[in-house]
């Protein structure tokens, strides 16, 4: 009996928004020859983090890519993950596969955000092993041609996690892995016998600038955008056309999302610490960054398997 894997992602069925899940889904069934499930959002959910719907009914359906689907609904990567494992296919999935997500996910910046992510996170504290799988766009449009060796990487990538979970040198953190986080540029190098390069790496530690903007023309509708996640913007306006309240107009608390993305994108060289996700992306370079599914502490504050004297040494001395 041939093992169950679940693949999803916070763009959506096969589309405009969500490009590349058929061909991954293609290549993880018929070269690895995987028993594959897919979960997924009915429309884009990307910026949405590892968020569940608590007060909303799920309604789901069947859906077969034969084209656009005009059913919507609002629900989120992770809430997909977790019914997936729990309430569609319980105890038959051992490795969820979130992705591929159009546009990268690295930094903590992004990562923070992205739902898909989200859902490898959902899952891996559902006691799944998870992979958090994207595309970073590095040209718009992205050539069709990248399509292809770009999943085929990625199930190759897939497959020597899960044939060595935790094993590899590179992959332990402490000797726990909870799920991995694997970024691959979409470039000219994908067509090249060598292929890419793929490091193990850290989390580059950015930070935001502005996400929302000021929106004061209640009338206009959403612009056909490329919404496809976070470095999908090719710098037109991602929701609306924002303009800054004018002169004289009374105060009004609306805003739009329209973030700043350049620094985001675009960072300085200079500014990326080498072996972190986003100092190999911007080196066109694949990048595989262990995780695990909480908060992390600073070097120091909390090591594993610390003596009751190690920790009576953190109780605080003063008075409060």
């Amino acid at each position: 009996m041939k093992p169950d894997r679940d693949l999803q992602n916070d763009d959506g069925p096969p589309g405009h928004d969500s490009p590349y899940i058929y061909g991954l889904y293609k290549h993880l069934t018929q070269d690895l020859g995987w028993d594959v499930k897919v979960v997924i959002p009915s429309s884009q959910k990307s910026w949405i983090g590892k968020a569940y719907q608590i007060t909303d009914v799920i309604h789901g359906r069947y859906f077969y890519p034969r084209g656009p689907s005009e059913y919507s609904t609002f629900v989120t990567p992770a809430t997909c993950s977790n019914v997936a494992l729990h309430n569609l296919y319980p105890g038959e999935i051992d490795l969820v596969i979130s992705g591929p997500n159009l546009g990268r996910n690295t930094s903590a910046a992004f990562s923070l955000s992205s739902g898909t992510i989200g859902a490898a996170l959902s899952s891996s504290l559902s006691r799944t092993r998870s992979i958090a799988l994207s595309y970073g766009t590095v040209t718009h449009p992205v050539p069709t041609e990248f399509f292809d060796p770009a999943n085929l990487l990625g199930s190759r990538i897939i497959r020597y996690l899960w044939d060595n979970w935790g094993s590899d040198d590179g992959g332990l953190r402490h000797g726990e892995v909870d799920l991995y986080n694997v970024n691959i540029p979409m470039v000219e190098g994908l067509l090249s016998e060598a292929g890419l390069d793929v490091y193990w790496t850290k989390v580059w530690r950015n930070s935001y600038g502005r996400l929302f903007k000021a929106h004061v023309d209640e009338g206009a509708k959403p612009a056909t955008s490329p919404a496809g996640g976070p470095d999908a913007w090719d710098g037109s306006p991602t929701v609306v056309e924002l303009r800054e309240k004018e002169e004289g107009e009374g105060e009004k608390l609306v805003f739009k999302f329209a973030p700043d993305m350049n620094p985001l994108i675009n960072p300085a060289r200079s500014t990326l610490p080498p072996g972190s996700d986003a100092w190999a992306i911007m080196n066109g370079c694949a990048s595989v960054t262990p995780l695990r599914a909480s908060f992390a502490e600073p070097t120091g504050v909390a090591e594993p398997r610390e003596t009751t004297e190690q920790v009576d040494k953190r109780l605080w001395k003063m008075k409060l």
